[in-house]
């Protein structure tokens, strides 16, 4: 069995091989990869460790000593308060808010009712409608009722921050269609055996729904916790700032340097990455599940 040599060239060089251009081809979009993600967050790290004196749009490369001066002193401006606020109002209303969507997408998925398709209509349509337009709106609304934790109002309230975030169309409208799959078969059997609504939801139809919720999960935190135009509107004192307003208002201050702004904002997407990477099986089965059913 003869083996076949390379091509060569007019002046008698090697021409690479198929081989040899899957591998420049890898390496060239690899390095890519690493440029367009991996500089800005080495960036942002490098800058936040930094002991330093950068200003106002400096970034470092290589931080000239370790330290965690610029950590101290982002707490001493308010990050501390700002991470629990936002573990707060992100804890509790991603809690009610797959709790409230799941009670809901069951209703939609496996009862039948009169106005069914309207309702499921009226709640993907608030899909459609841009936060800025409710803005005003809510902002007059949460002036107007009273706080059930005791205050005049839910304006300056964590019931204020949690509330609006409880009503979500997007898991309503994944669970809904997670739940459709699931075989009547297995509920009819389980009324067979004696168990009504609340144990065939809880005991047969949520384990089942594990992926959908994982999805549902990953997205309503990032959903809360990203949050910015809600918290402006709430937050009258910086007692009730979350993360972004924190970041925000160190962002605008010239008091502060860049070390101090990067490490609240890395303080800021810490969390969203360890959920993601807490979550990833369930976030990814609920994601092909849906892809091969849709």
């Amino acid at each position: 069995m003869s083996s076949m040599s390379a091509p060569t060239t007019a002046l008698g060089l090697r021409m690479p091989t198929k081989a040899w251009t899957r591998t420049a081809v890898r390496v060239v979009l690899y390095a890519a990869v690493l440029f367009v993600f991996v500089m800005p967050l080495w960036t942002m790290v490098a800058t936040v460790f930094s002991g330093t004196t950068l200003k106002t749009g400096q970034m470092s490369l290589f931080p000239g000593h370790f330290t965690l001066a610029n950590i101290r002193t982002a707490f001493r401006f308010g990050v501390g308060r700002g991470l629990l606020n936002s573990v707060i109002v992100t804890g509790v209303g991603l809690f009610l808010q797959v709790t409230v969507s799941a009670f809901a997408a069951y209703a939609l998925a496996r009862k039948k009712f009169r106005g069914q398709a309207v309702v499921l209509l009226a709640i993907l349509a608030t899909m459609m409608m841009p936060e800025e337009v409710i803005a005003i709106p809510l902002y007059l609304v949460l002036g107007k009722v009273p706080d059930p934790l005791g205050g005049s109002d839910l304006l300056d309230s964590y019931s204020g921050l949690i509330l609006p975030v409880v009503g979500w169309a997007l898991p309503i409208y994944v669970l809904t269609g997670f739940m459709k799959t699931i075989p009547a078969e297995l509920e009819e059997a389980a009324r067979v055996d004696g168990a009504r609504d609340l144990r065939i939801f809880f005991q047969i139809i949520l384990p089942l729904c594990r992926p959908a919720l994982g999805t549902c999960a990953v997205f309503g935190f990032l959903m809360i916790w990203d949050q910015y135009l809600l918290p402006l509107l709430v937050a009258s004192t910086p007692h009730m700032y979350t993360m972004t307003l924190v970041v925000t208002s160190l962002s605008s201050s010239q008091e502060q340097g860049e070390g101090v702004r990067m490490a609240a904002s890395l303080m800021l997407m810490i969390p969203s990455v360890l959920v993601y990477l807490g979550l990833q099986r369930l976030f990814e089965r609920g994601m092909l599940n849906g892809s091969l059913k849709g």
